[in-house]
């Protein structure tokens, strides 16, 4: 049965603001230069890769404001959807300068839009988020984060055909992910949605075939391949959307190409069929 919908009271959320300050501690960039097998991170003073900024300001609710799917309970900050199923499916961020390792830094975000649709399977709910951090009163990253609601199934379902890779990549890297992984990303981004990983929850409540690749860590290990295409490069912006989801079964292409400035990067499995699509700017 299909959730009614209150749209005109989710809107009330629209201009909503949520600071917060923290320091860019330097643990988390060693926690994830070892989730990355980089070689070294980046040391105090300088430059936080994109998007390593995901390693902070994050929500700490009480084990009472958790629900059973492990995301924060419904309200707060962001609106009450009565649809279960919530998902990153895309982001944008511009880079005017680097936040540093070691500085103070503050995030101001703020909800743009709420927006009722109606899907394939149901009605959706689209959540638009800014986000601008600072670092010593100077605008650091902007950031647009789309997050859509949906209604959860009933029984498992074939995944939808998805597109196959558009061309061949100019480089490329083989990510394989396992739950270590999945498990080890969850915890430094504080992320408690159960799908990425238990797996029994996420076979058995959400009808998944194996455990979900989280779509900001695919998000951050194509910009580590634009890194490794191009060493050196500072990336001024970058955006994501995710079409497909992928689970600790697949073999994963992370690809990319580039023309000038420009690298345009996609993720596929062992078909060929795209999963993320994303593009990153120079500069």
């Amino acid at each position: 049965m299909t959730t009614d919908i209150d749209i005109a009271h989710l809107r009330q959320w629209v201009g909503r603001e949520q600071v917060m300050e923290q320091t860019i501690e330097p643990f988390a960039t060693v926690a994830m230069s070892g989730l990355l097998d980089q070689a070294a991170p980046p040391g105090m003073g300088e430059a936080l890769p994109l998007p390593w900024h995901w390693l902070y300001f994050l929500d700490a609710p009480a084990r009472a404001a958790t629900g059973v799917d492990g995301h924060p309970l419904r309200g707060g900050f962001l609106p009450p959807v009565p649809l279960p199923r919530r998902m990153w499916a895309a982001g944008a961020m511009q880079c005017e300068v680097p936040l540093r390792v070691g500085a103070p830094a503050r995030k101001r975000s703020t909800v743009r839009s709420v927006d009722l649709k109606e899907g394939r399977s149901g009605p959706l709910v689209f959540v638009v988020v800014d986000h601008v951090l600072e670092q010593e009163g100077r605008t650091c990253l902007r950031e647009e984060q789309n997050i859509v609601y949906r209604e959860a199934p009933t029984a498992p379902a074939p995944l939808p055909p998805g597109e196959q890779a558009p061309k061949a990549a100019q480089w490329s890297a083989t990510l394989k992910p396992d739950p270590a992984l999945l498990f080890r990303f969850s915890a430094l981004t504080y992320n408690g949605h159960r799908i990425h990983y238990d797996r029994d929850y996420a076979v058995r409540e959400e009808f998944y075939p194996a455990l979900v690749v989280h779509g900001p860590l695919l998000a951050t290990a194509l910009l580590e391949l634009v890194a490794q295409g191009r060493p050196g490069a500072a990336v001024r912006a970058f955006d994501f959307r995710a079409l497909r989801p992928a689970f600790d079964t697949d073999t994963l292409q992370l690809c990319a190409t580039a023309e000038g400035d420009t690298v345009e990067l996609w993720t596929q499995d062992a078909q060929g069929v795209v999963g993320m699509t994303a593009r990153a700017t120079l500069g």
